[in-house]
């Protein structure tokens, strides 16, 4: 079965066909997101069994047409750990962690890179340029080269120096700028105006988010096709969590899954917390954060695109925004490599401090099931 999908603005009415290439909404500037004209049909969950453990598993929930071929690596299938001793010393019933360091580049990016390299291929682009913090110029450098497009990074001059090296390894041409992942953003868009290469940033296209629920139908379908009760998730663009949030409602109105949608929490740094400052303060969207800095550098996006979308899943699902400091996610970091065997990215670590501070305010109950993300390797960040 293809499903026909076309595109809607997440901000205003207006929607368009999805053949070709696009960018943001022309008329408000914010981000598109996919709608499909039908569910996939009940017979594909017997099926799923046969099939190979990656993302691509769950074709009948993507942006496939009949007889296109994904550009693939063999991503997502990642595991879902159940940290047994974390929450036997946290006094807590069923605590999972999703492992995304697993995946071919080592983060989650990994998905939202096949997803949208593959959609832009088959638009007839030429050539890709992104921004990033670290792990989604490793994976756009990876997919470009296996797609055979060129493509060109640009990265903050703070980027870890390990993640650096495996852009340059992937064959991508790297510009290195003295500011943060907002600056890198604007040369992005110089550059792709100018050179006529693709903009594959955070939710400047559709597909990447389609890659990261991905996600979402994962979890569901590890835990024998059940919600758990929360999912914590690390913070920068907000596409995994957006993700997520779309993939929980899709296999709920699919018939797939009974119940009700996780509460997703946002994590991010108390050095670039903008969707924390949002979230508390009420407001419908996050305002730009001034001088961002943290160790995980993922985290350190100060005006995420998606930040109306990231506010409105907390918010719908019931959620919370948290911050931690630099400090205790290092600490979340070390324990979950001590503890649970996970060489964990700083991301990772955050979500197990921020699990902790919810427990205490009883905003997650010991006896709830709950799934912490690591969303890339540790080694990527140590020089």
């Amino acid at each position: 079965m293809t499903r026909h999908w076309s595109l809607h603005c997440s901000n205003c009415d207006v929607q368009t066909d999805a053949e070709g290439l696009h960018t943001v909404c022309s008329e408000c500037g914010a981000p598109w997101l996919v709608h499909y004209d039908a569910a996939p049909e009940p017979s594909v969950k017997s099926r799923l069994a046969g099939r190979p453990w990656s993302m691509w598993r769950y074709l009948e929930w993507l942006p496939l047409t009949r007889g296109m071929e994904p550009t693939t690596l063999g991503e997502g299938g990642t595991p879902l750990v159940r940290a047994t001793s974390l929450g036997r010393a946290l006094g807590v019933d069923s605590l999972w962690i999703k492992d995304e360091a697993t995946n071919p580049t080592a983060s989650f990016k990994a998905r939202g890179m096949s997803a949208a390299v593959t959609l832009a291929q088959h638009s007839g682009t030429t050539a890709l340029t992104v921004p990033t913090a670290g792990n989604a110029g490793v994976a756009l450098s990876a997919y470009g080269r296996r797609a055979g497009l060129p493509v060109t990074v640009f990265a903050p001059e703070t980027t870890p120096p390990r993640i650096l090296e495996q852009i340059r390894t992937f064959g991508a041409e790297l510009h290195l700028l003295d500011g943060h992942i907002g600056d890198c953003g604007r040369a992005a868009r110089a550059h792709a105006k100018t050179s006529g290469a693709f903009d594959v940033s955070t939710l400047r296209e559709p597909y990447r988010i389609e890659g990261k629920k991905t996600l979402g139908l994962e979890i569901a379908e590890q835990l024998g096709w059940r919600f758990p009760d929360a999912v914590i998730y690390p913070t920068g663009g907000g596409t995994g969590l957006i993700g997520m949030w779309i993939a929980f409602r899709e296999l709920l109105a699919a018939g797939w899954v009974k119940g009700t949608p996780p509460r997703l929490y946002s994590v991010q740094s108390t050095g670039c917390a903008p969707v924390v400052r949002a979230f508390e303060a009420g407001a419908k969207r996050t305002e730009p954060w001034e001088d961002p800095w943290t160790v995980a550098s993922g985290l350190r996006v100060p005006t995420p695109l998606g930040g109306a979308i990231i506010l409105r899943a907390l918010r719908e699902t019931n959620g919370v925004a948290v911050a931690v400091t630099d400090p205790d996610l290092e600490e979340g970091t070390n324990r979950m490599a001590t503890t649970e065997g996970i060489d964990a990215c700083p991301e990772g670590g955050a979500t197990l401090r921020a699990f902790e501070r919810l427990l205490q305010s009883g905003s997650i109950l010991p006896s709830e099931e709950t799934v912490l993300f690591n969303t890339g390797a540790g080694w990527l960040y140590r020089s």
